[in-house]
């Protein structure tokens, strides 16, 4: 399927398989606006001039007002008005006017043990729709600058004063984590967190932070906390004597899929130490858990992973090839996306964006003016269409918006398509990150002394599908059996019934196509009734 295509107007019929008898239920489905129209591909190391940002927001995608947010208190994506009813027994709908085209199959079983039959279960299907919108998960923050969720749903935000805060069951608890002693200087403060991948076990979460010396002067640090009832103490520093300065400090933390602490530090206003590997300005560092130096680090007993940075803000790995993937802040021009190698250098302040000296690794994209890149996910959730799978997106403070990257297969290493999401519709954005309801979350940075604050600034936002018409439903048959007949799209399946755990799926339907679930067994929920 070509991906960020426009949606065909589509329509669900559903067909439930009753025992010894076939009841055709068609009806007309959920209706999906095309998707916004993206620019055309841009080739390795372009040079993103102005024309051509001027050109991705002629289209931006509909968006709430930022005066009027979605109350914090509802973030779950709205389904729409009441289910359609099911259609009488035997009923089946005609064809509407204008054929749906082709269809493609799902088949499957419903069990729930305890129960004389299958008929409770009940099957919803929504499309998703390839559109998206935000809505508002938390307000009244200051400088959120960077977001990461614990195993049991939590979302930790760092506030650049000091403060670890929670977010909980879709509420911003009013006492923090923890509240750490930083120097709070134009850009430096508190800046990153990661949480350990152990951390459901040890309780452990890291965080990079500004503080003065005795003599007055700035230092960066990296130190672990542990989580002990909610609050977040025991603060034991890894690595420290990073140098700091008011501005270009760097500091987000990312785990890799090899378990290791990745770590941006900016140049510290003191361009030359990016080039010199005696620094630890200016790069890419890579650490064990207890802040030592990983024996396979591309130079021996050292914590530089790549050199030659300005300011990195946001970085991320590709889920098919596993590179690692930053955002990166230029001078005045030449804001850069860098895909980093082991011992890599990227020129700065030798060179920025594309050159022709091979001794530098240069950008496979590139924008001029900047647009102050900063945090950054790549897409690989279930929650929004299949098209926005293995998509790079990464916030925006000067450019104020979202900007969704989407990569040419099989290397994944050149830009296809751009997409320019909000435009100033928030004001400055800085952290993104994927949750684990696999929706896009992101903030706002309009209390940074740079932005212009709206109220309820400083907020997190949540990236979500537009709603679409009210779902589909059919009810399986005695036996548990029951089929569907869908268009090409992305689908939400959900399996429910009276006293059981909800089974749930999201299917990429291409024409054609024959899906078989196979036997979905339902969990009976601790003190529920499986019985009429």
């Amino acid at each position: 399927m070509t991906r960020f295509k426009k949606v065909d107007q589509g329509i669900l019929r559903i067909m439930a398989t009753l025992a010894c008898l076939s009841i055709a239920c068609a009806a007309t489905g959920p209706t999906v606006g095309p998707a916004t129209p993206l620019p055309p591909a841009t080739p390795p190391a372009l040079q993103a001039t102005e024309t051509q940002t001027t050109e991705a927001k002629a289209t931006p995608p509909a968006a709430p007002p930022r005066n009027k947010p979605t109350p914090a208190a509802t973030p779950t994506p709205t389904q729409g008005s009441a289910p359609r009813p099911l259609p009488p027994e035997g009923f089946g709908s005609p064809e509407p006017v204008g054929s749906p085209g082709p269809v493609a199959g799902v088949i499957g079983r419903v069990q729930l043990p305890g129960a004389q039959d299958a008929t409770a279960a009940t099957i919803t299907v929504n499309r998703i729709s390839e559109r998206v919108t935000a809505e508002t998960v938390a307000e009244g923050l200051e400088v959120p600058w960077a977001l990461a969720f614990t195993p049991d749903g939590r979302m930790l935000v760092t506030e650049r004063p000091g403060r670890i805060r929670v977010i909980q069951n879709g509420q911003l608890l009013e006492q923090p984590m923890a509240v750490l002693d930083v120097a709070r200087v134009s850009e430096a403060g508190l800046m990153g967190i990661a949480v350990d991948p152990n951390f459901a076990d040890n309780g452990h979460l890291y965080v990079c932070y500004t503080y003065r010396t005795d003599s007055g002067g700035l230092l960066n640090r990296i130190a672990r906390l542990t989580d002990s009832g909610g609050r977040a103490g025991d603060l034991q520093v890894i690595l420290d004597n990073i140098p700091a300065a008011r501005n270009h400090n760097g500091c987000r933390l990312r785990f890799g899929p090899d378990d290791k602490l990745y770590v941006t530090m900016g140049d510290a206003q003191s361009a030359d130490n990016a080039q010199s590997l005696e620094s630890l300005s200016g790069k890419i560092l890579r650490l064990e858990r207890d802040g030592s130096v990983p024996a396979d680090n591309p130079f021996p007993g050292s914590f530089v992973y790549s050199y030659g940075h300005r300011n990195p803000q946001g970085l991320d790995w590709h889920p098919e090839t596993g590179d690692l993937f930053i955002t990166e802040h230029g001078p005045s021009q030449d804001d850069e996306i860098n895909i980093l190698v082991a011992g890599g250098n990227y020129g700065w302040p030798q060179v920025t964006g594309a050159s022709s000296n091979g001794a530098y690794l240069d950008p496979i994209l590139a924008f001029t003016p900047t647009i102050a890149l900063a945090g950054a996910a790549f897409y690989t959730g279930e929650s929004l269409a299949a098209s926005w799978d293995g998509d790079f997106i990464f916030a925006n403070l000067k450019g104020s918006h979202l900007r969704r990257i989407g990569l040419k297969p099989p290397e994944f290493r050149s830009v296809s398509s751009q997409q320019i999401l909000f435009l100033e519709e928030f004001g400055r954005l800085r952290a993104v990150t994927l949750g684990p309801d696999g929706y896009i979350y992101f903030s706002t940075s309009n209390r940074d002394g740079r932005g212009r604050p709206f109220p309820g600034d400083d907020k997190i936002l949540r990236l979500i599908p537009e709603d679409s018409e009210p779902p589909l439903l059919v009810q399986a048959a005695a036996q548990g059996n029951f089929s569907l007949e869908l268009q090409s799209g992305t689908y939400r399946l959900v399996i429910a019934a009276p006293g059981y755990s909800s089974y749930q799926r999201r299917l990429v339907v291409e024409v054609g196509q024959q899906i078989d679930l196979g036997l979905v067994q339902l969990a009976a929920r601790a003190g529920g009734s499986n019985r009429p």
